[in-house]
């Protein structure tokens, strides 16, 4: 009898909320694990072959169109051009997993070499407008919320209007006439004064942070301006996106009995709003910062371009007038790599804050 009732309890329990169980766990760790794999082996057959169905030559990309129909013949048995697309995939993955993702035509170094050097640049625009982003989109969402149909309602609506819907390379370009060429108050397009470069040593590749790790406070301020416009540029989408989302899901969470509860016992509108509604706002808003975020690091291309910016962005567009298809394939994973780890902590990061979701 007493084994049946300790049946009875375990079954009780799990049904009440105990916590999913070991298998449970690993099956979802397995779907999760699965669902990369197949995101990653569809990211890089989707990219290697829209760089092998382009127009751009790489045989001629190296030897010129004034070689020789032997020597075209010779670099083309040698890159492996001969053999079926379906090979050439199956090598190209072989090389990836050594972490080999070929040699850059245009710079003649490993693409993979190429991309340490340019990724950190992209990385560290990309971080700071989401910065950008959070710390006044989420704060102007709640106000939109908490003012539905106001004046300031619509003022929020509209900017947000404005950050979907302008050009970034207009905007990036008005910013540097105004601010730059107007008024001086920012330097211009590039990371940093020529006359710096190469006295902060590249640890992470990151100026920023090499600089204040290493005390060159001047170099610090001077790569600070230099990051402050691009990143305003790509700070308008993402506070666009994330304002828009906050007043979304705050409006639905303020509809809820919860909050009127809160406010018949007395509490104040402060903390109704922040302690209440915004918490369980706060669950939602994890993915939705985290898909600003990826998509800034993929989307950077007109902002690097218009502020001279020599990020990952840039690399692959120089790449591609130039018909390296090594160094296009090889960024766009990378990206792509990027994009979905993005998503993934992101994903981890919810369960971790909203218990609801382990099961």
């Amino acid at each position: 009898m007493s084994q049946d009732a300790a049946k009875i309890t375990t079954a009780v329990m799990a049904e009440q909320g105990g916590g999913p169980t070991l298998p449970s766990r690993l099956g979802s760790i397995s779907k999760h694990t699965f669902s990369i794999i197949l995101t990653f082996i569809g990211l890089t057959a989707i990219t290697f072959v829209i760089g092998r169905v382009m127009p751009a030559d790489p045989v001629l990309a190296i030897v010129g169109d004034r070689a020789s129909q032997d020597v075209y013949d010779a670099v083309r048995l040698k890159l492996g051009l001969d053999k079926p697309i379906y090979e050439q995939y199956l090598i190209y993955l072989s090389n990836i997993a050594q972490g080999d993702l070929g040699t850059s035509i245009m710079t003649t170094r490993p693409v993979l070499e190429d991309i340490v050097r340019f990724f950190p640049a992209t990385l560290e625009l990309a971080t700071v407008a989401t910065i950008f982003g959070v710390f006044l989109g989420i704060p102007m969402g709640v106000l939109a919320a908490v003012n539905q149909g106001r004046l300031i309602d619509h003022i929020i609506r509209i900017i947000g209007l404005f950050g979907y819907s302008v050009p970034i390379f207009w905007l990036g370009m008005v910013a540097l006439l105004i601010f730059y060429a107007g008024l001086g108050w920012f330097p211009g397009p590039g990371r940093i004064e020529v006359y710096y470069d190469g006295i902060v040593e590249a640890r992470s590749g990151i100026i920023l942070l090499d600089s204040a790790m290493q005390g060159e406070w001047e170099v610090f301020w001077n790569a600070l301006n230099h990051l402050v416009l691009p990143a305003a540029m790509l700070a308008t989408y993402a506070l666009a996106y994330i304002a828009r989302m906050t007043r979304s899901f705050m409006l639905d969470q303020l509809n809820q009995e919860y909050v009127l509860t809160a406010r018949v016992k007395g509490l104040s509108e402060r903390a109704v709003i922040w302690n209440h509604a915004f918490r369980n706002v706060l669950v939602q808003l994890i993915t939705i910062i985290g898909l600003t975020y990826a998509s800034l690091l993929e989307g950077s291309v007109l902002t690097e371009t218009i502020f001279a910016w020599p990020g990952i962005g840039q690399y692959i567009t120089t790449s591609l007038f130039n018909a390296d298809m090594n160094a296009v394939i090889g960024g766009t994973v990378v990206v792509g790599i990027c994009f979905v780890g993005v998503n993934v902590f992101s994903d981890i990061l919810y369960r971790i804050v909203d218990p609801r979701s382990r099961g």
